[in-house]
């Protein structure tokens, strides 16, 4: 029987998330890294979720099969990362028959506050990304990537000093802008995947227009394009500006203009009335858009096509 899932529990302090994980008091207060080869959980920790007030950076990989991946597998056996931002729902569940090792890295906010990472880490995309939109490696990425964990537990272990936290951030800054190069290269190297994804998001875009939907729903959002596509949104935001340059509000932006532009060179529609029917709450704004897309205005580009 499944067990019954209660409100998450929130898990404030590096420190009690090693108590709850049975480990011994972190190296750190606000950074940790820990192996997952030595964590032997409660019970009643699996199949429940949680709040971390912190980062959480996870290398793993299945060392009896291939680590999946929604209904397929991981593009290489080596293993695979995630990434988690403070506040994001985690949920610990149980492995089956499947057996994982690696390193998880857990980052309280506090530690980077005072460097300007603190403020850029917003910019690596992948920390809002779902668990199955993983980082996946190659041998050579891997061999990076351990390297990089080896540092940072190698610091931790040697005495602290002035330098301490400096050169651990440092060794971090190194980490995330790896693993930002790796992602890009895997919305290239997954090409059949993607194409798949592209190909979908452009029969989603189509039939909303073509379905009107507009009329009742509105300008369709990125959250709504990917939740239909089942991926987060700023996975596909990222994986669309890696691929066509393009991110997918200017991807939907470039849609309904084609939409707009076939409303007035085929129909008798106003401007007021495309609007409305695009999803548009007030005909100025879509006015405005199609003018900064096109050089004209729909008034404009009717009369030089008739």
């Amino acid at each position: 029987m499944e067990k019954k899932r209660n409100s998450p529990a929130k898990i404030t302090s590096i420190s009690l998330l090693h108590q709850m994980m049975q480990l011994p008091k972190p190296l750190h207060p606000l950074i940790s890294l820990v192996s997952n080869t030595t964590l032997d959980l409660d019970p009643e920790l699996l199949n429940a979720s949680y709040l971390f007030d912190f980062y959480k950076v996870s290398y793993k990989y299945a060392t009896d099969g291939k680590m999946g991946y929604g209904q397929g597998y991981y593009d290489f056996n080596e293993g695979g990362m995630m990434f988690t931002a403070p506040n994001q729902l985690i949920t610990i569940e149980e492995s089956g028959t499947s057996k994982y090792c690696g390193f998880t890295l857990f980052i309280h906010p506090d530690f980077i506050r005072n460097y300007p990472l603190g403020k850029n880490i917003k910019k690596y995309g992948f920390f809002s990304y779902d668990t199955n939109e993983a980082l996946h490696l190659s041998e050579k990425e891997k061999n990076l990537i351990t390297g990089i964990f080896d540092n940072i537990q190698n610091e931790l272990e040697t005495t602290i000093d002035e330098m301490s936290q400096d050169v651990i951030v440092s060794y971090l800054e190194v980490l995330l802008n790896y693993s930002n190069r790796f992602y890009k290269r895997q919305f290239i190297t997954r090409k059949t995947v993607n194409s798949d994804l592209l190909s979908r998001l452009e029969e989603v875009l189509n039939t909303y227009f073509n379905d009107e939907k507009g009329l009742h729903n509105g300008l369709p959002s990125v959250e709504y394009l990917a939740g239909q596509l089942r991926v987060s949104p700023r996975y596909l935001s990222d994986m669309l500006r890696t691929l066509t340059g393009q991110n997918a509000q200017q991807l939907i932006h470039e849609k309904l203009i084609e939409k707009a532009k076939d409303y007035l060179i085929a129909s008798n529609l106003s401007v007021s009335e495309i609007a409305y029917q695009l999803g548009f709450e007030h005909s100025q704004s879509f006015s405005k858009l199609f003018k900064s897309k096109t050089n004209f205005t729909p008034v404009e580009f009717k009369n030089s096509m008739n």
